[in-house]
């Protein structure tokens, strides 16, 4: 086991995203994750039924007790919610300014539920984005950070490079809400690369926790020390997979199998 990840999240009680995803998606890619829970729910592969919040103060003593005994090689966050946890957990991180910081700026669920208030996206951008290694928005989530409309490639590279200049280091915009028979990510970094990622669409309703499974695989990567395009180019094989394989529990967006890399255990 190496790299060790702290995940700042919320909880899927379904299983297959938020902090749940997340942890198996490090433990299956051979890293070790601790987490700061940022938000409750009670969901399941048919939607999000109710949230509850953490308090902020308590979501940044999370982060303090973790960082001053296990400590991290790289650190995701998901779910925040509200301005309040994103600004506690901004001044909890400013002590971890040198460790490369995974941002997925959840905003809305899968079944279309919120789950980052409104007023909470230009705290978003002010804060925590402007410290970023890399964000992993999808296209709605691209849209509400640039306020434009995304409707083919060529909109979606100009939101890559309008979200370059909110600071980040990387941007990789998911564009799997495009139509089409291919899925086309874009990626974009501060060091000039632009590279497209394209492979066949999985005609599948058992996508949930795609995105924070991929955040959480580009983390490990980094706190393995790969670099940031290798690091991106094994979690998409990753997560690739997982769709591939999924369960397919539920009767909604069903979870991913994120235990695809594990291997029976014999004694």
């Amino acid at each position: 086991m190496q790299g060790r990840v702290l995940v700042i999240a919320g909880s899927d009680s379904g299983g297959g995203a938020g902090i749940q995803g997340d942890i198996k998606t490090i433990t299956a890619l051979d890293g070790y994750a601790a987490t700061a829970v940022t938000a409750l729910t009670a969901q399941n592969t048919r939607g999000v039924a109710a949230v509850e919040a953490v308090a902020p103060d308590f979501v940044a003593k999370q982060i303090d007790v973790i960082l001053s005994d296990i400590g991290a090689d790289a650190i995701k966050t998901g779910m925040l919610h509200n301005t309040e946890v994103i600004e506690a957990v901004c001044d909890a991180l400013e002590v971890a300014t040198s460790i490369p910081l995974v941002v997925d700026p959840v905003m809305v669920a899968k079944g279309k539920e919120r789950l980052l208030d409104v007023e909470a996206v230009a705290t978003l951008k002010r804060r925590l984005i402007v410290g970023a290694r890399i964000i992993t928005p999808n296209l709605p989530e691209a849209e509400a950070l640039t306020g434009m409309q995304i409707d083919d490639l060529e909109t979606m590279q100009h939101a890559a490079e309008m979200l370059i200049t909110l600071g980040p280091k990387a941007v990789l915009v998911k564009g799997g809400h495009l139509a089409g028979n291919a899925v086309t990510d874009i990626y974009i970094d501060d060091d000039g690369h632009n590279e497209r990622f394209v492979n066949p669409r999985i005609n599948t309703l058992h996508t949930h926790g795609t995105g924070c499974a991929l955040a959480s695989a580009i983390a490990t990567g980094l706190a393995q020390g790969m670099q940031m395009l290798d690091a991106v180019r094994r979690a998409r094989a990753y997560v690739h997979k997982a769709i591939l394989s999924a369960p397919g529990l539920g009767s909604g967006h069903g979870p991913l199998n994120h235990a695809h890399t594990v291997t029976k255990f014999t004694e």
